[in-house]
């Protein structure tokens, strides 16, 4: 989604040399998270490879690298936030393998590999997706950032725990997953469908479903509270004031918005080579999206107007949150 005219984004040298900087946080991360997820003598084999391979899949790491980065813009250590980083990655990749099952969006690809469930089975697939999401809590339970001592770390454990419980659960992303399967079956609001971009843009997404207040709620839950989570969870890995912490949250949840727009609009404008799985899904499932609730160009206007609130949130922060900002640009203008 190219920036225009009217959008707030500029091509600084920052936004330039982020896609690096983003992969070489991944390929730290991923060192991490690959020593976090060595099992237990006692866990079931293809249990654990089926885990594997789904957490360890190439990624992008955006959840953790707003972890790690949080953290460090509110004064803290990013060695103290690495395992909260892990538990959201953790989070993130249960809920990809659920949502890649044959109930839910019955995905055969992901990220250009088989789903879990091809890979493996349905039922190892389910157990892979359980077994990451508690394995996210036993992360933050078991490893208190090592800067903070007696009370304060039994405090910010507490909070981490219930921030990413709060972002994981039935008001947060599994709500919003769930509101988004149930508004799969509902008509049209408008009685009709009409078709908006056609030939000349190479989408033809269907005006109608679920209200614009509805698919906004839908992300909100199912996309932007994680984001918003994994702010949280730097902030408070740096033990930083409420109000530093605020700003933050702040930011993620706009940049989740937008990063969901910049998905809607991908799976009607991209190919699959380009998102390593079928384009065109959300259309014809009848999915509530931007593009078939408002269309294409009132769907990239909505996601640059989230773009502006998430920068606005970073002022406080100086050029120290450059890299921040050049993530916004990342998020609206991939190409998968």
């Amino acid at each position: 989604m190219a920036a225009n005219g009217n959008s707030p984004l500029t091509n600084t040298d920052a936004a330039r040399d982020f896609p690096r900087q983003l992969g070489e946080f991944a390929a730290e991360f991923d060192r991490r998270f690959a020593a976090y997820l060595v099992p237990r003598a006692e866990a079931p084999a293809r249990l654990v490879e089926a885990v594997r391979y789904s957490a360890l899949a190439p990624g992008k790491r955006i959840r953790p690298y707003l972890v790690i980065r949080s953290c460090e813009l509110a004064g803290g250590k990013r060695e103290n936030a690495w395992p909260a980083a892990a538990a959201v990655e953790c989070v993130h990749a249960f809920s990809l393998i659920h949502d890649d099952l044959p109930a839910m969006d019955d995905d055969d690809l992901r990220r250009g590999r088989p789903t879990c469930h091809k890979q493996f089975d349905e039922a190892t697939a389910i157990l892979a997706g359980d077994s990451l999401v508690v394995f996210a809590f036993e992360l933050l339970a078991g490893n208190v950032a090592s800067s903070l001592v007696g009370g304060a770390a039994s405090s910010v454990t507490v909070r981490m725990i219930a921030e990413l419980a709060a972002a994981t659960g039935w008001t947060g992303m599994i709500g919003g997953q769930a509101a988004d399967v149930e508004s799969e079956t509902q008509p049209p609001a408008n009685g009709a469908s009409t078709l908006v971009g056609g030939a000349s843009n190479g989408a033809s997404p269907l005006v109608g479903g679920a209200s614009i207040e509805v698919v906004r709620s839908i992300h909100d839950r199912k996309t932007a509270r994680l984001f918003k989570a994994a702010c949280c969870l730097g902030g408070l890995a740096a033990d930083a004031p409420p109000e530093t912490i605020e700003a933050l949250a702040s930011y993620g949840q706009m940049l989740g918005r937008a990063f969901q727009i910049a998905d809607d609009l991908l799976d009607v404008t991209a190919t699959a080579a380009a998102l390593g799985k079928k384009s065109g899904k959300d259309v014809v499932a009848g999915k509530p999206t931007y593009p078939r609730c408002v269309g294409l160009e009132e769907s990239r206007a909505a996601a640059f107007e989230a773009v502006r609130a998430a920068l606005t949130q970073l002022d406080r922060f100086d050029t120290q949150a450059d890299d921040l900002r050049a993530l916004v640009r990342y998020v609206v203008e991939r190409d998968y």
